[in-house]
């Protein structure tokens, strides 16, 4: 499979899996007291729709950037890849779930907060691994340098390992988890490595 056609199955699944995130943006209407007072209560609806479009958004902005680099496509990475979409896929589905359960509180809302979380961990691993395959020899045209490695690997693995936390967090403050992972999003929004590797690139050129 050439590089071209896997860059445009992801992206085409990305922008279905983006675009769903907006279904679950809806207040119940006239009749239901004042629409102030709705989008209030809808809240989490909000806040998750958020967190879950910049997510989704900053993987595509990723996996471009690293499927770009690709200098030949093997099976390992179309089933990683794979991996990766399954889990993007997800983000509606575990979106609209935390929305619904979030601020009902008890088992529902830790139940509902977990999935969410599994489902970031899930796609945080996946691409974790593509990351990890883009550093062996001879699979991409501008390898990362030694010195930045190890900031690279600690960057596209941080959110797994946060993800995590948020996780077990989950079980006891489905709220704090939910700020866990909203965290990782606005972290990723402003974290500025690409920038360096971008740099280091052009100067070795």
């Amino acid at each position: 499979m050439s590089r071209a056609r896997l860059e445009a199955f992801s992206d085409g699944v990305m922008a279905v899996a983006i675009t769903l995130l907006a279904l679950d943006l809806a207040v119940p209407g006239p009749g239901h007291g004042p629409l102030f007072t709705q989008l209030g209560d809808r809240w989490p609806a909000f806040v998750a729709y958020l967190i879950s479009f910049f997510t989704i958004g900053i993987i595509w902005v990723n996996h471009h950037q690293r499927i770009l680099d690709v200098k030949v496509v093997d099976r390992t990475l179309l089933f990683l890849n794979l991996i990766l979409l399954l889990f993007v896929v997800a983000i509606p589905f575990a979106t609209a779930t935390t929305a619904e359960y979030l601020t009902r509180g008890g088992a529902d809302a830790r139940l509902a907060t977990l999935i969410y979380a599994i489902v970031f961990e899930g796609m945080g691993l996946a691409f974790a691994l593509i990351f990890e395959w883009t550093m062996q020899p001879g699979h991409v045209y501008h390898p990362v340098p030694k010195e930045l490695q190890r900031i690279m690997r600690a960057r596209y693995s941080m959110g797994a390992v946060v993800y995590v936390a948020a996780i077990v967090v989950a079980f006891f403050s489905p709220v704090a988890s939910f700020a866990i992972i909203g965290a990782v999003a606005l972290y990723y929004v402003f974290e500025q490595t690409p920038r360096a590797l971008r740099r280091e690139r052009e100067r070795s050129e």
